[in-house]
């Protein structure tokens, strides 16, 4: 398809023009998770032909997605694909012009340069503070500007964070919140309108930084509530005692903090990362795991169906042990039926 035909609508808006949509197709981006606020980022950015994306995610399709994570279909749901397979087929179906990669992987302190480095912005579609304060780190590090999303009911915020100008992330949140601290998705929902509002905001705060419009980035919190109807702009202001952009710690980028166990948002589930990525054989394991419970394959993953619980093992040796919010717990049955 010809460009001027593709984007002749978007060149006719005076915030981008011709220029704007010029910068706009030179431009990059990583998308971290792929959920409801992932899927409509990633969607919205690849139709306005963004040059480069790459999704990054670390989890698999759930029919439970499909009410507000509008890449996914029933059938990326009972082939239980990763969202970043599923993800990036259907965005270059939607746009071929655009390089669009997806990277089956959990974001760490291990893996964040070969993951991040190279990308213009830095999107937030994550389900995990802990994945949010490492971005921070890496953009306060690199100079880079990211934009963080949140979404639960329908309530939604959006907080776009330049180093060196704004606020960051931990100006707002100094720490990472205590387990069961807070509601998630799976006690209070969330409706996909919701989702889509917030996505919908961040990713015009996308183009405005990548088509050379800082200038017009808003500095604020905004703070949706779709089901009443509200919108609100909260001043974030720079503390002097931030520990990431003042003090200059990156206790999430050099791994000092952090678990190898983390509770997964909304899921009832724990994932469990190896200290290194050590290729599975997923073909032996399936066979070895014959007969103990329900087996479902791809090229991809391998999840084992128990009575209350569900091990879904990737190639790189993360696990997500479902039914279970005890990484103990969590741990236990991983050795008992996979091993170490």
């Amino acid at each position: 398809m010809a460009d001027a035909g593709r984007y002749s609508r978007q060149r006719l808006f005076h915030g981008l023009g011709e220029a704007g949509q010029a910068r706009l197709r030179a431009s990059s981006a990583v998308l971290v998770g792929c959920g409801a606020l992932g899927s409509s980022q990633a969607d919205l950015l690849v139709r306005a032909g963004i040059g480069r994306l790459r999704v990054v995610d670390r989890d698999s399709v759930e029919a439970s997605n499909l009410q507000r994570q509008t890449l996914f279909s029933e059938a990326d749901a009972e082939r239980a694909l990763p969202k970043a397979v599923a993800a990036s087929a259907r965005l270059r179906a939607v746009n071929s012009e655009v390089e669009v990669e997806g990277i089956v992987a959990d974001l760490v302190a291990g893996n964040a340069a070969a993951l991040l480095d190279g990308f213009d912005l830095l999107l937030d579609g994550c389900d995990s503070f802990e994945t949010r304060f490492l971005l921070n780190d890496v953009a306060l590090e690199t100079g880079r500007p990211w934009i963080y999303g949140a979404v639960l009911g329908a309530y939604g915020l959006v907080f776009p964070i330049l180093p060196g100008e704004t606020a960051c992330l931990r100006c707002l949140i100094r720490d990472l919140p205590a387990p069961g601290s807070s509601p998630t998705c799976d006690t209070a929902g969330v409706i996909g309108p919701a989702a889509a509002a917030v996505a919908s905001f961040q990713a015009a705060e996308a183009l405005k930084i990548l088509s050379g419009r800082r200038d017009r980035v808003r500095r604020d919190l905004l703070a949706i509530e779709l089901w009443e109807g509200t919108v609100q702009s909260l001043r974030v202001q720079r503390d002097p005692a931030c520990p990431a952009c003042e003090a200059g710690e990156r206790d999430f980028l050099h791994g000092t903090a952090g678990a190898s166990a983390t509770r997964m948002c909304g899921r009832g589930a724990v994932q469990i990362a190896p200290a290194s990525a050590t290729p599975v054989d997923l073909d032996s394991l399936a066979k070895r795991l014959e007969g103990v419970g329900p087996l479902t394959a791809n090229p991809y993953l391998l999840r084992l169906s128990l009575a209350a619980h569900q091990i879904t093992l990737f190639r790189d040796g993360r696990a997500i042990v479902g039914g279970t919010e005890d990484p103990a717990e969590a741990r236990s049955l991983l050795a008992r039926y996979v091993g170490a």
